[in-house]
C-alpha cells in the first residue's frame, strides 16, 4: 500500500543525500535513493533505512538525461506511488583550480550535473505535484552552496556558476508554482 509521503533524494547514496534520506525516513516517508555509481553504498543505505519501517527503493540513473530522470520518476510513481517531495541534492566537485586552468570539458560537466539535473528533475516532479496537472502539492528543495554568493574564486569558479544557477532556478520556480500548491526553497549547507 502506497504511503503518503514520498521522498526521492538525487545523490543520496552518501553524504548530504544519505543524511537527508536517513531523516525522512525518521519521519516516516518512503525513501527513493538516486545513485550514479556507488550501487554498494546505496544497497548499505537502504538497509538502515529500513530500520525504520518505511518503504525504500533504490534507483539508478543518471539524473542529467531526460531520458533516465523520466525513468527514475516513473519507477517511483509505481512502487512508491504519488510523489511528495524532491531533494535535488546530486552535484559534482573537481579539483582546486583557477578558472584558467578549467578546460571546456570540464566546466560543461559541472553545470550539466549540477544544474541540468535540478532542471529536469524539477520538471518532473512539477508535473506530478502541481495542482495545474492534478497534483496535491508537495516540496521542492534544491542543495545550493555557500559558493553561489562567495563565487569560490581560486578553488572552484566552474562549482560556484553551477550553484549560482540553483539559486536562480529556485528564485523563479518558487514564484512560477507557489499558486500550484507546490513550495520550492534551496539550502546551501
Amino acid at each position: 500500500m502506497p504511503t503518503n509521503k514520498i521522498v526521492i533524494i538525487t545523490g543520496a547514496s552518501r553524504g548530504i543525500g544519505a543524511a537527508t534520506a536517513k531523516l525522512f525516513a525518521q519521519k516516516g516517508y518512503a525513501v527513493c535513493i538516486n545513485f550514479l555509481t556507488d550501487e554498494i553504498a546505496a544497497k548499505q543505505l537502504k538497509n538502515e533505512i529500513l530500520q525504520f519501517n518505511v518503504k525504500c527503493i533504490t534507483v539508478k540513473a543518471d539524473v542529467s538525461k531526460a531520458c533516465e530522470v523520466q525513468r527514475l520518476f516513473d519507477t517511483v510513481d509505481q512502487e512508491l506511488g504519488c510523489l511528495s517531495v524532491l531533494v535535488n541534492n546530486v552535484g559534482i566537485l573537481k579539483k582546486q583550480c583557477r578558472l584558467d586552468e578549467i578546460d571546456e570539458q570540464r566546466f560543461s560537466q559541472v553545470l550539466t550535473t549540477n544544474v541540468m539535473s535540478c532542471f529536469l528533475c524539477s520538471k518532473q516532479a512539477v508535473k506530478r505535484m502541481s495542482s495545474k496537472y492534478g497534483g496535491k502539492g508537495g516540496a521542492i528543495i534544491n542543495v545550493s552552496s555557500g559558493a553561489a554568493k562567495s563565487g569560490s574564486p581560486n578553488e572552484y569558479i566552474d562549482y560556484a556558476a553551477s550553484k549560482g544557477a540553483i539559486d536562480s532556478l529556485t528564485k523563479g520556480l518558487a514564484l512560477e508554482v507557489a499558486n500550484e500548491a507546490i513550495r520550492v526553497n534551496a539550502v546551501r549547507p
